[in-house]
Protein backbone atom coordinates (compact mmCIF):
# COMPACT_ATOMS: atom_id res chain seq x y z
CA UNK A 1 0.00 0.00 0.00
CA UNK A 2 2.90 2.52 0.85
CA UNK A 3 4.40 2.05 -2.34
CA UNK A 4 1.18 2.83 -4.59
CA UNK A 5 0.22 5.78 -2.23
CA UNK A 6 3.36 6.97 -2.51
CA UNK A 7 3.17 6.93 -6.32
CA UNK A 8 -0.32 9.01 -6.04
CA UNK A 9 -0.44 12.66 -5.45
CA UNK A 10 -4.37 13.74 -4.14
CA UNK A 11 -4.71 15.58 -8.19
CA UNK A 12 -4.24 11.80 -9.47
CA UNK A 13 -6.27 10.61 -6.82
CA UNK A 14 -9.18 12.80 -7.68
CA UNK A 15 -8.08 12.06 -11.24
CA UNK A 16 -8.78 8.40 -10.87
CA UNK A 17 -11.74 9.12 -9.28
CA UNK A 18 -12.94 11.07 -12.01
CA UNK A 19 -12.66 7.98 -14.20
CA UNK A 20 -16.17 6.74 -12.11
CA UNK A 21 -17.81 9.44 -11.04
CA UNK A 22 -19.18 12.79 -12.56
CA UNK A 23 -19.13 15.71 -10.27
CA UNK A 24 -18.85 15.77 -6.37
CA UNK A 25 -15.56 17.38 -6.95
CA UNK A 26 -15.08 18.98 -3.06
CA UNK A 27 -15.87 15.32 -1.88
CA UNK A 28 -13.24 13.78 -4.14
CA UNK A 29 -10.40 16.61 -2.81
CA UNK A 30 -11.05 16.15 0.54
CA UNK A 31 -10.93 12.09 -0.01
CA UNK A 32 -8.14 12.38 -1.51
CA UNK A 33 -6.39 14.43 1.36
CA UNK A 34 -7.56 11.87 3.41
CA UNK A 35 -5.94 8.94 1.59
CA UNK A 36 -2.48 10.63 0.85
CA UNK A 37 -2.44 11.57 4.70
CA UNK A 38 -1.91 7.95 5.16
CA UNK A 39 1.23 7.44 3.40
CA UNK A 40 2.24 10.91 5.40
CA UNK A 41 1.47 9.75 8.15
CA UNK A 42 3.48 5.78 7.56
CA UNK A 43 6.49 7.82 6.61
CA UNK A 44 6.46 10.89 9.58
CA UNK A 45 8.87 10.34 12.19
CA UNK A 46 8.45 7.30 14.64
CA UNK A 47 7.61 9.19 17.41
CA UNK A 48 4.95 10.96 15.46
CA UNK A 49 3.07 7.94 13.91
CA UNK A 50 1.08 7.00 16.41
CA UNK A 51 -0.35 10.42 17.32
CA UNK A 52 -1.09 11.54 13.94
CA UNK A 53 -4.64 10.74 13.83
CA UNK A 54 -7.69 10.58 10.31
CA UNK A 55 -9.62 13.09 9.45
CA UNK A 56 -12.72 11.45 9.16
CA UNK A 57 -15.13 12.54 6.75
CA UNK A 58 -19.06 13.15 6.99
CA UNK A 59 -20.74 13.27 3.60
CA UNK A 60 -23.70 14.80 3.30
CA UNK A 61 -25.99 14.61 0.21
CA UNK A 62 -29.19 12.81 -1.14
CA UNK A 63 -29.47 9.38 -2.26
CA UNK A 64 -27.90 8.47 -5.70
CA UNK A 65 -25.22 11.70 -5.67
CA UNK A 66 -22.36 8.85 -5.86
CA UNK A 67 -21.42 8.80 -1.62
CA UNK A 68 -20.78 5.03 -1.63
CA UNK A 69 -19.20 5.07 -4.99
CA UNK A 70 -16.70 7.37 -3.65
CA UNK A 71 -15.41 5.78 -1.07
CA UNK A 72 -15.83 2.06 -2.71
CA UNK A 73 -13.20 3.69 -5.73
CA UNK A 74 -10.97 5.11 -3.06
CA UNK A 75 -10.41 1.81 -1.03
CA UNK A 76 -10.03 0.25 -4.69
CA UNK A 77 -7.60 2.50 -5.66
CA UNK A 78 -5.56 2.06 -2.34
CA UNK A 79 -5.74 -1.31 -2.46
CA UNK A 80 -7.45 -0.88 1.22
CA UNK A 81 -9.78 -3.28 3.14
CA UNK A 82 -13.49 -1.81 2.88
CA UNK A 83 -16.50 -2.43 4.72
CA UNK A 84 -20.19 -0.69 4.06
CA UNK A 85 -22.41 -0.83 7.57
CA UNK A 86 -25.66 0.65 7.56
CA UNK A 87 -25.82 2.61 10.63
CA UNK A 88 -29.56 1.93 11.15
CA UNK A 89 -28.93 -2.02 10.91
CA UNK A 90 -28.03 -1.34 15.15
CA UNK A 91 -31.51 0.57 15.93
CA UNK A 92 -33.80 -2.80 15.81
CA UNK A 93 -36.12 -3.38 18.17
CA UNK A 94 -34.25 -5.63 21.49
CA UNK A 95 -30.63 -4.58 20.21
CA UNK A 96 -29.80 -1.35 20.66
CA UNK A 97 -26.52 -0.92 19.78
CA UNK A 98 -26.10 -4.51 19.08
CA UNK A 99 -22.55 -5.64 18.67
CA UNK A 100 -21.38 -2.66 16.43
CA UNK A 101 -17.95 -4.29 16.85
CA UNK A 102 -19.16 -6.17 14.20
CA UNK A 103 -17.70 -3.96 11.70
CA UNK A 104 -14.46 -4.11 12.47
CA UNK A 105 -14.62 -7.79 12.66
CA UNK A 106 -15.80 -7.70 9.24
CA UNK A 107 -13.13 -5.38 8.04
CA UNK A 108 -10.37 -7.67 9.74
CA UNK A 109 -11.79 -10.55 7.61
CA UNK A 110 -11.89 -8.99 4.68
CA UNK A 111 -8.42 -7.95 5.33
CA UNK A 112 -7.52 -11.51 5.70
CA UNK A 113 -9.13 -12.05 2.64
CA UNK A 114 -6.92 -9.80 0.37
CA UNK A 115 -3.63 -10.87 2.06
CA UNK A 116 -4.34 -14.78 1.48
CA UNK A 117 -5.29 -14.13 -2.32
CA UNK A 118 -2.23 -12.11 -2.58
CA UNK A 119 0.24 -14.96 -0.92
CA UNK A 120 -1.51 -17.50 -3.55
CA UNK A 121 -0.91 -15.19 -6.86
CA UNK A 122 3.32 -15.47 -4.93
CA UNK A 123 3.09 -19.11 -4.35
CA UNK A 124 0.68 -19.95 -7.63
CA UNK A 125 3.39 -20.99 -9.69
CA UNK A 126 5.06 -23.61 -7.48
CA UNK A 127 1.24 -24.63 -6.29
CA UNK A 128 0.79 -25.35 -10.17
CA UNK A 129 3.85 -27.46 -10.33
CA UNK A 130 2.80 -29.96 -7.23
CA UNK A 131 -0.89 -30.14 -8.68
CA UNK A 132 0.63 -30.94 -12.10
CA UNK A 133 2.64 -33.59 -10.10
CA UNK A 134 -0.54 -35.07 -8.07
CA UNK A 135 -2.34 -35.35 -10.87
CA UNK A 136 0.85 -37.49 -13.18
CA UNK A 137 0.91 -39.35 -10.01
CA UNK A 138 -2.67 -40.72 -10.52
CA UNK A 139 -2.80 -41.03 -13.68
CA UNK A 140 1.10 -42.54 -14.51
CA UNK A 141 2.48 -43.56 -10.85
CA UNK A 142 6.31 -42.91 -10.36
CA UNK A 143 8.31 -46.17 -10.92
CA UNK A 144 11.76 -46.11 -8.68
CA UNK A 145 14.80 -47.43 -10.77
CA UNK A 146 15.69 -50.89 -9.24
CA UNK A 147 18.50 -50.85 -6.58
CA UNK A 148 21.76 -51.84 -8.81
CA UNK A 149 20.19 -51.58 -11.87
CA UNK A 150 22.76 -49.58 -13.39
CA UNK A 151 25.55 -52.59 -12.58
CA UNK A 152 26.70 -55.16 -15.15
CA UNK A 153 26.75 -56.07 -18.53
CA UNK A 154 23.28 -56.99 -19.26
CA UNK A 155 21.67 -53.93 -18.02
CA UNK A 156 24.09 -51.65 -19.92
CA UNK A 157 22.57 -53.01 -23.07
CA UNK A 158 19.39 -52.26 -22.11
CA UNK A 159 19.41 -48.38 -23.07
CA UNK A 160 15.78 -47.02 -21.69
CA UNK A 161 15.59 -48.10 -18.25
CA UNK A 162 11.10 -48.83 -17.02
CA UNK A 163 12.29 -45.30 -14.43
CA UNK A 164 13.51 -43.55 -17.70
CA UNK A 165 10.52 -44.45 -20.00
CA UNK A 166 7.94 -43.76 -17.20
CA UNK A 167 9.70 -40.54 -16.67
CA UNK A 168 9.64 -39.86 -20.60
CA UNK A 169 5.86 -41.00 -20.42
CA UNK A 170 5.07 -38.36 -17.50
CA UNK A 171 6.68 -35.73 -18.91
CA UNK A 172 4.41 -36.10 -22.40
CA UNK A 173 1.03 -36.23 -20.23
CA UNK A 174 2.33 -33.27 -18.67
CA UNK A 175 2.17 -31.44 -21.67
CA UNK A 176 -0.99 -32.71 -22.60
CA UNK A 177 -2.23 -31.54 -18.77
CA UNK A 178 -0.69 -27.72 -19.38
CA UNK A 179 -2.32 -27.59 -22.81
CA UNK A 180 -5.79 -28.91 -22.11
CA UNK A 181 -5.57 -31.78 -23.92
CA UNK A 182 -6.76 -34.05 -21.26
CA UNK A 183 -8.89 -31.64 -19.27
CA UNK A 184 -12.57 -33.57 -19.55
CA UNK A 185 -10.65 -37.21 -18.34
CA UNK A 186 -11.97 -38.39 -15.48
CA UNK A 187 -10.12 -39.51 -12.26
CA UNK A 188 -10.38 -39.82 -8.78
CA UNK A 189 -8.93 -37.61 -5.60
CA UNK A 190 -8.87 -37.30 -2.26
CA UNK A 191 -10.80 -34.41 -1.16
CA UNK A 192 -10.37 -33.30 2.49
CA UNK A 193 -13.72 -31.87 4.93
CA UNK A 194 -13.80 -30.33 7.74
CA UNK A 195 -16.09 -32.08 10.34
CA UNK A 196 -17.03 -29.55 12.17
CA UNK A 197 -20.67 -29.23 12.83
CA UNK A 198 -23.25 -26.42 13.01
CA UNK A 199 -23.16 -26.07 17.11
CA UNK A 200 -26.34 -24.25 18.48
CA UNK A 201 -26.16 -22.63 22.47
CA UNK A 202 -29.04 -23.27 24.80
CA UNK A 203 -30.03 -20.91 27.48
CA UNK A 204 -28.34 -17.41 27.35
CA UNK A 205 -27.52 -14.71 24.75
CA UNK A 206 -23.71 -15.16 23.30
CA UNK A 207 -22.25 -13.25 21.35
CA UNK A 208 -20.46 -13.43 17.84
CA UNK A 209 -17.25 -13.51 18.80
CA UNK A 210 -17.16 -16.34 21.23
CA UNK A 211 -19.74 -18.46 18.74
CA UNK A 212 -16.97 -18.00 15.98
CA UNK A 213 -14.38 -19.48 18.61
CA UNK A 214 -16.52 -22.09 20.21
CA UNK A 215 -16.85 -23.59 16.57
CA UNK A 216 -13.05 -22.98 15.23
CA UNK A 217 -11.69 -24.42 18.34
CA UNK A 218 -14.45 -27.87 17.76
CA UNK A 219 -13.39 -27.64 14.17
CA UNK A 220 -9.78 -27.86 15.07
CA UNK A 221 -10.45 -30.90 17.22
CA UNK A 222 -12.52 -32.85 14.87
CA UNK A 223 -10.73 -34.90 12.32
CA UNK A 224 -10.22 -33.42 8.55
CA UNK A 225 -11.78 -36.71 6.41
CA UNK A 226 -10.75 -37.44 3.21
CA UNK A 227 -13.20 -38.50 0.64
CA UNK A 228 -12.88 -39.77 -2.99
CA UNK A 229 -14.54 -37.58 -5.41
CA UNK A 230 -14.43 -38.69 -9.09
CA UNK A 231 -13.94 -35.31 -11.37
CA UNK A 232 -12.70 -34.10 -14.60
CA UNK A 233 -8.75 -33.20 -14.54
CA UNK A 234 -9.88 -29.39 -15.51
CA UNK A 235 -12.08 -29.55 -12.08
CA UNK A 236 -9.37 -31.20 -10.55
CA UNK A 237 -6.57 -28.90 -11.36
CA UNK A 238 -8.97 -25.92 -9.39
CA UNK A 239 -9.41 -27.95 -6.16
CA UNK A 240 -6.28 -29.18 -5.74
CA UNK A 241 -4.66 -26.03 -6.87
CA UNK A 242 -6.62 -24.27 -3.54
CA UNK A 243 -5.38 -26.89 -1.62
CA UNK A 244 -1.40 -27.09 -2.51
CA UNK A 245 -1.82 -22.92 -2.46
CA UNK A 246 -3.43 -23.20 1.27
CA UNK A 247 -0.39 -25.78 2.11
CA UNK A 248 2.07 -23.03 0.95
CA UNK A 249 1.25 -20.16 2.88
CA UNK A 250 1.77 -19.28 6.42
CA UNK A 251 -1.58 -18.63 8.03
CA UNK A 252 -0.34 -16.73 11.18
CA UNK A 253 1.72 -14.51 8.69
CA UNK A 254 -1.43 -13.62 7.01
CA UNK A 255 -3.41 -12.64 10.23
CA UNK A 256 -0.64 -10.95 11.82
CA UNK A 257 0.00 -8.79 8.14
CA UNK A 258 -4.43 -8.79 7.59
CA UNK A 259 -4.52 -6.80 11.13
CA UNK A 260 -1.60 -4.51 10.10
CA UNK A 261 -3.10 -3.78 6.89
CA UNK A 262 -6.40 -2.75 8.26
CA UNK A 263 -5.30 -0.55 10.76
CA UNK A 264 -2.95 0.90 8.74
CA UNK A 265 -5.58 1.44 5.58
CA UNK A 266 -9.05 0.06 6.37
CA UNK A 267 -11.84 2.50 5.52
CA UNK A 268 -15.35 1.64 7.08
CA UNK A 269 -17.86 3.46 5.28
CA UNK A 270 -21.28 3.67 7.62
CA UNK A 271 -24.09 4.68 5.87
CA UNK A 272 -26.96 6.38 7.10
CA UNK A 273 -25.90 7.71 9.86
CA UNK A 274 -28.88 10.30 9.78
CA UNK A 275 -30.80 7.23 10.93
CA UNK A 276 -29.52 7.28 13.68
CA UNK A 277 -29.29 11.47 14.54
CA UNK A 278 -32.34 12.14 16.51
CA UNK A 279 -33.92 15.36 16.11
CA UNK A 280 -33.59 17.59 19.36
CA UNK A 281 -36.79 19.34 19.97
CA UNK A 282 -36.51 20.20 23.23
CA UNK A 283 -39.30 18.42 24.23
CA UNK A 284 -37.74 15.64 26.02
CA UNK A 285 -39.08 12.60 24.61
CA UNK A 286 -37.77 9.13 24.80
CA UNK A 287 -38.50 5.95 22.59
CA UNK A 288 -36.67 5.87 19.58
CA UNK A 289 -34.47 8.76 20.63
CA UNK A 290 -33.57 7.15 23.41
CA UNK A 291 -32.29 4.08 20.72
CA UNK A 292 -31.03 6.10 18.83
CA UNK A 293 -28.45 7.87 21.07
CA UNK A 294 -27.39 4.73 22.38
CA UNK A 295 -26.25 3.74 19.31
CA UNK A 296 -24.13 6.77 18.65
CA UNK A 297 -22.85 6.08 21.94
CA UNK A 298 -22.11 2.44 21.20
CA UNK A 299 -20.13 4.07 17.84
CA UNK A 300 -17.95 6.58 19.70
CA UNK A 301 -15.38 4.42 21.32
CA UNK A 302 -14.72 2.45 18.38
CA UNK A 303 -14.57 5.69 16.01
CA UNK A 304 -12.64 7.58 18.74
CA UNK A 305 -10.15 4.34 18.86
CA UNK A 306 -10.21 1.03 20.63
CA UNK A 307 -9.02 -2.33 21.01
CA UNK A 308 -11.76 -5.24 19.60
CA UNK A 309 -11.09 -8.99 19.55
CA UNK A 310 -11.57 -10.95 16.60
CA UNK A 311 -10.99 -14.04 15.73
CA UNK A 312 -7.22 -13.17 14.04
CA UNK A 313 -6.35 -11.22 16.84
CA UNK A 314 -6.74 -7.48 18.72
CA UNK A 315 -7.25 -4.94 16.25
CA UNK A 316 -6.77 -1.04 17.11
CA UNK A 317 -9.04 1.61 15.31
CA UNK A 318 -7.27 4.52 16.15
CA UNK A 319 -5.80 4.80 12.49
CA UNK A 320 -8.52 3.13 10.25
CA UNK A 321 -10.33 5.87 8.23
CA UNK A 322 -14.25 6.50 8.67
CA UNK A 323 -16.44 7.73 6.31
CA UNK A 324 -20.38 8.43 7.75
CA UNK A 325 -22.87 9.95 5.37
CA UNK A 326 -26.48 10.21 5.14
CA UNK A 327 -29.21 12.46 3.32
CA UNK A 328 -30.04 14.43 6.49
CA UNK A 329 -33.37 15.17 5.04
CA UNK A 330 -35.24 15.39 8.53
CA UNK A 331 -32.33 15.30 11.24
CA UNK A 332 -28.86 17.81 11.10
CA UNK A 333 -25.52 16.85 11.19
CA UNK A 334 -25.84 18.92 14.46
CA UNK A 335 -28.22 16.54 16.17
CA UNK A 336 -25.66 14.23 16.17
CA UNK A 337 -24.01 14.17 19.54
CA UNK A 338 -21.32 16.46 20.22
CA UNK A 339 -18.57 13.94 20.85
CA UNK A 340 -19.31 11.68 17.28
CA UNK A 341 -19.46 15.45 15.72
CA UNK A 342 -16.42 15.76 16.83
CA UNK A 343 -15.01 12.87 15.42
CA UNK A 344 -15.76 13.48 12.18
CA UNK A 345 -14.19 16.97 11.34
CA UNK A 346 -14.55 16.89 7.55
CA UNK A 347 -17.70 17.77 6.86
CA UNK A 348 -18.60 17.56 2.64
CA UNK A 349 -21.62 18.48 0.98
CA UNK A 350 -22.50 16.64 -2.05
CA UNK A 351 -24.47 18.63 -4.88
CA UNK A 352 -28.00 16.87 -6.45
CA UNK A 353 -26.98 15.88 -10.06
CA UNK A 354 -28.56 18.13 -12.73
CA UNK A 355 -29.90 17.05 -16.25
CA UNK A 356 -26.10 17.54 -17.56
CA UNK A 357 -24.23 15.44 -15.05
CA UNK A 358 -26.69 12.72 -15.99
CA UNK A 359 -25.84 13.19 -19.36
CA UNK A 360 -21.93 12.81 -18.71
CA UNK A 361 -22.69 9.82 -16.22
CA UNK A 362 -24.11 8.13 -19.07
CA UNK A 363 -21.38 8.82 -21.30
CA UNK A 364 -18.20 9.58 -19.33
CA UNK A 365 -17.39 7.04 -16.86
CA UNK A 366 -15.41 3.54 -17.77
CA UNK A 367 -18.23 1.80 -16.12
CA UNK A 368 -21.39 3.96 -17.72
CA UNK A 369 -24.76 2.05 -18.32
CA UNK A 370 -24.45 2.22 -21.90
CA UNK A 371 -21.42 0.81 -21.93
CA UNK A 372 -22.28 -2.78 -20.12
CA UNK A 373 -25.51 -2.55 -22.27
CA UNK A 374 -22.71 -2.57 -25.37
CA UNK A 375 -21.04 -5.74 -23.49
CA UNK A 376 -23.78 -7.47 -22.47
CA UNK A 377 -25.16 -7.07 -25.98
CA UNK A 378 -21.86 -8.20 -27.40
CA UNK A 379 -21.54 -11.72 -25.91
CA UNK A 380 -24.64 -12.38 -28.30
CA UNK A 381 -22.66 -10.84 -31.40
CA UNK A 382 -24.86 -8.06 -31.45
CA UNK A 383 -23.36 -4.42 -31.71
CA UNK A 384 -25.69 -1.50 -29.69
CA UNK A 385 -24.71 2.22 -29.95
CA UNK A 386 -26.68 5.03 -28.82
CA UNK A 387 -26.56 8.62 -30.35
CA UNK A 388 -25.67 11.96 -28.46
CA UNK A 389 -29.13 12.81 -28.66
CA UNK A 390 -30.64 10.26 -27.76
CA UNK A 391 -28.00 10.01 -24.30
CA UNK A 392 -29.50 13.71 -24.23
CA UNK A 393 -33.44 12.55 -23.95
CA UNK A 394 -32.96 9.77 -21.71
CA UNK A 395 -30.86 12.48 -19.46
CA UNK A 396 -33.91 14.99 -19.61
CA UNK A 397 -36.26 12.00 -18.97
CA UNK A 398 -34.33 10.75 -15.76
CA UNK A 399 -34.13 14.22 -14.63
CA UNK A 400 -38.04 15.11 -15.19
CA UNK A 401 -38.97 12.09 -13.27
CA UNK A 402 -36.73 12.38 -10.26
CA UNK A 403 -37.83 16.04 -10.08
CA UNK A 404 -41.98 15.26 -10.45
CA UNK A 405 -41.73 11.74 -8.39
CA UNK A 406 -38.86 11.11 -5.64
CA UNK A 407 -34.88 11.91 -6.08
CA UNK A 408 -32.80 9.05 -6.30
CA UNK A 409 -30.32 10.35 -8.02
CA UNK A 410 -28.18 8.68 -10.79
CA UNK A 411 -30.27 5.70 -9.63
CA UNK A 412 -33.01 6.41 -11.87
CA UNK A 413 -31.06 6.14 -14.84
CA UNK A 414 -30.83 2.01 -14.09
CA UNK A 415 -34.61 2.45 -14.01
CA UNK A 416 -35.24 4.40 -17.49
CA UNK A 417 -32.38 2.56 -19.24
CA UNK A 418 -33.83 -0.58 -17.77
CA UNK A 419 -37.59 0.47 -19.59
CA UNK A 420 -35.81 1.56 -22.74
CA UNK A 421 -34.16 -1.31 -23.21
CA UNK A 422 -36.06 -4.30 -22.25
CA UNK A 423 -37.59 -5.48 -25.43
CA UNK A 424 -34.25 -5.75 -27.33
CA UNK A 425 -33.04 -7.82 -24.46
CA UNK A 426 -36.26 -10.10 -24.59
CA UNK A 427 -35.86 -10.15 -28.41
CA UNK A 428 -32.04 -11.03 -28.54
CA UNK A 429 -31.20 -13.74 -29.96
CA UNK A 430 -34.53 -15.05 -31.11
CA UNK A 431 -35.67 -12.03 -32.88
CA UNK A 432 -32.91 -9.91 -33.41
CA UNK A 433 -30.25 -12.54 -34.23
CA UNK A 434 -26.17 -12.61 -34.51
CA UNK A 435 -24.64 -10.02 -36.59
CA UNK A 436 -27.52 -6.89 -35.84
CA UNK A 437 -26.72 -3.48 -35.49
CA UNK A 438 -29.29 -1.89 -33.01
CA UNK A 439 -28.87 1.84 -32.72
CA UNK A 440 -30.95 3.78 -30.41
CA UNK A 441 -32.23 7.55 -31.69
CA UNK A 442 -33.95 10.30 -29.68
CA UNK A 443 -37.14 8.96 -31.58
CA UNK A 444 -37.01 5.58 -30.05
CA UNK A 445 -35.97 7.25 -26.54
CA UNK A 446 -39.61 9.47 -26.79
CA UNK A 447 -41.34 6.67 -28.22
CA UNK A 448 -40.64 3.81 -25.60
CA UNK A 449 -40.76 6.44 -22.26
CA UNK A 450 -42.14 9.88 -22.57
CA UNK A 451 -45.08 8.22 -22.15
CA UNK A 452 -44.40 7.38 -18.55
CA UNK A 453 -42.92 11.24 -17.90
CA UNK A 454 -46.90 12.24 -18.89
CA UNK A 455 -48.72 9.89 -17.09
CA UNK A 456 -47.90 11.28 -13.35
CA UNK A 457 -50.12 8.33 -11.46
CA UNK A 458 -48.02 5.85 -13.70
CA UNK A 459 -44.72 7.30 -12.90
CA UNK A 460 -45.31 6.96 -9.48
CA UNK A 461 -44.16 3.34 -9.24
CA UNK A 462 -41.67 3.70 -11.32
CA UNK A 463 -38.19 3.21 -9.63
Amino acid sequence: MTQSLKDLTPRQIVAELDQYIIGQNDAKRNVAIALRNRWRRMNSPADMQNEITPNNILMIGATGVGKTEIARRLAKIADAPFIKVEASKFTEVGYVGRDVESMVRDLVEQSVNMVRNAKKEAVQVKAQQQVEDAILDILIPPVKPANGQHLGFENEKKPDSDAELNERTRERFREKIRSGEMDDRKIDIDVQQNQAPNIGVMGGAIDDLSMMNIQEMIGNMMPKKGKKRKVSIAEARKILLEEEAAKLIDMDEVKEEAIRKAEDAGIIFIDEIDKVASARSGNGGGGPDVSREGVQRDLLPIVEGSAVNTKYGVIHTDHILFIAAGAFHVAKPSDLIPELQGRFPIRVELQSLSEGDFYQILKEPKNALTKQYEAMLAAENVELSFQDDALRELAHIAFEVNSEVENIGARRLQTVLSHLMNDFMFDIPDVIGANAKVVVTKELVGEKLNGLVKNRDLSQFIL
